[in-house]
């Protein structure tokens, strides 16, 4: 028996990056590769970028420099970068970084065995198209990698949205998503394989409308179906946009006793002239009176947002009025960042704000959020929640998970078990998480 190649990938990014290395893991199996946690291990590394943060091509060079010295010491070594960076910028890549193998963009990594072929022939491979066929139809077959209790399930991909600020439809094209039933068939896969919840993605995972008995189905259709499988305890879904939260979505989060009362829905800005200068196509009210039919769906739910703050002509007064609805709303969490500028999007050819300006008011917006997020954390003290056991502590005798609301729950018990879902009683708040004993 031949010994394994082993692979190695450094994951950038959001959770749909996640759930592509594992399906790259999967894909590469088949050519012989084995995954390892050590770059100094690997008989190729893959770095799967993402194109989100700032100056993210910058960082994935100054990586892939890093890596000289492993090349140097390993010259059969094939490095390649996927992701978003990889569709963005990828004959540059190949241009400025002579060490890079293979570059694949994420509509494209399906085909990563004959890439991985073309460079072991001694030849540099390169693919960034968004090919016809069907990547997870292609990949339905792989042999499957082990997996914990919790794992990620890409529904749809893509944008149609245009926010002036991303690069999502031009890295992951638009809006496609995938049929109901192999979603269904990669959901009952995934529990037989001891996942106990699932996260669905897509860049807007709530405009899905995969195709479906009796014709397309949305979401609330979808998350209804899975509530239906035995073993399948959680459902949770990210990310969404405001203006394709439905009625029969709200709905599904008071009738569903597995979705979970977790929802992350980004507003960016809480002033109208900024959002409509976003091209976000809805305006704060809107979103106001949207959180309230959400929260009288489900009362208990825990509410997450992303900001932007110091986008192109943001004045004080635009600023002021995003805190007011940081303020109307109470958010359990949030995600906020300086407006960083996106070669190719419409707000990179604007006038940007100075940077002491943008952190100032990020410094004062992640002030106010801070203290939303310790309200609501220690409004859970005394309270009994259920935790779905991921890990073990660093403690001895202690479990890690993650309860309905998506906190992170430190459990002293030494009886928990990986995977089992129990019932706690929240004990004390941390900064960042909770802790707990069993109920």
């Amino acid at each position: 028996m031949s010994t394994p190649k082993k692979l190695y990938i450094k994951t950038y990014g959001c959770q749909m990056n996640v759930y592509d290395s594992e399906r790259m893991v999967e894909a590469l199996g088949g050519s012989g590769y084995v995954e390892t946690s050590t770059p100094e291990d690997a008989d190729m590394i893959l770095l799967n970028t993402c194109h989100i943060r700032e100056k993210a091509a910058e960082k994935v060079y100054s990586e892939l420099g890093r890596m000289r010295v492993l090349k140097e010491a390993k010259p059969d070594l094939k490095i390649g970068v996927a992701g978003c960076v990889a569709q963005a910028e990828g004959a540059e890549i190949m241009r400025r970084q002579p060490l890079v193998d293979l570059v694949v963009g994420p509509q494209s990594y399906h085909r990563l065995p004959q890439l991985e072929a073309t460079t072991r022939s001694g030849k540099r491979a390169l693919d960034t198209d968004f090919p016809e066929d069907d990547k997870f139809e292609t990949l339905r077959h792989r042999p499957k990698a082990a997996r914990g209790p919790t794992a990620f399930l890409t529904v749809q991909e893509g944008c149609d949205k245009f926010c002036a600020f991303c690069v999502v439809p031009y890295t992951r094209g638009a809006e496609v998503s995938r049929p109901a039933d192999r979603i269904l068939e990669e959901a009952r896969d995934l529990v037989d394989r001891g996942v106990r919840e699932i996260t669905l993605l897509g860049q807007n995972v709530n405009a899905y409308h995969g195709a479906g008995e009796g014709g397309d189905w949305s979401l609330a259709r979808l998350i209804r179906a899975l509530d239906g499988i035995d073993g399948l305890e959680r459902i949770r879904f990210t990310t969404s946009h405001p203006n394709d939260m439905s009625d029969d979505l709200i709905a599904a989060h008071g009738d569903c006793a597995k979705l979970m009362p977790y929802l992350h829905l980004p507003v960016q800005s809480g002033s109208d002239r900024i959002l409509k200068r976003m091209n976000r196509n809805h305006t704060a009210d809107e979103y106001l009176r949207l959180i309230d039919r959400i929260r009288a769906a489900r009362p208990d739910i825990l509410l997450s947002s992303d900001f932007i703050v110091g986008f192109p002509e943001e004045t004080e007064e635009d600023f002021t009025a995003t805190l007011d609805l940081i303020r109307a709303v109470e958010f359990g969490q949030a995600y906020s960042f300086k407006y960083s500028t996106r070669p190719g999007t419409p707000a990179a050819e604007r006038a940007q704000l100075p940077d002491d300006v943008m952190t100032d008011r990020l410094h004062r917006l992640q002030a106010l959020l801070a203290q939303q997020q310790r309200r609501v954390q220690d409004s859970m003290v005394g309270r009994d929640v259920s935790v779905l056991f991921e890990r073990a502590g660093r403690m001895p005798g202690q479990m890690v998970g993650k309860s309905e609301y998506l906190h992170a729950v430190h459990v002293e018990d030494a009886t928990a078990t990986l995977g089992q879902i129990a019932r706690v009683r929240i004990t004390a708040s941390g900064t960042n998480s909770l802790a707990a004993v069993m109920a």
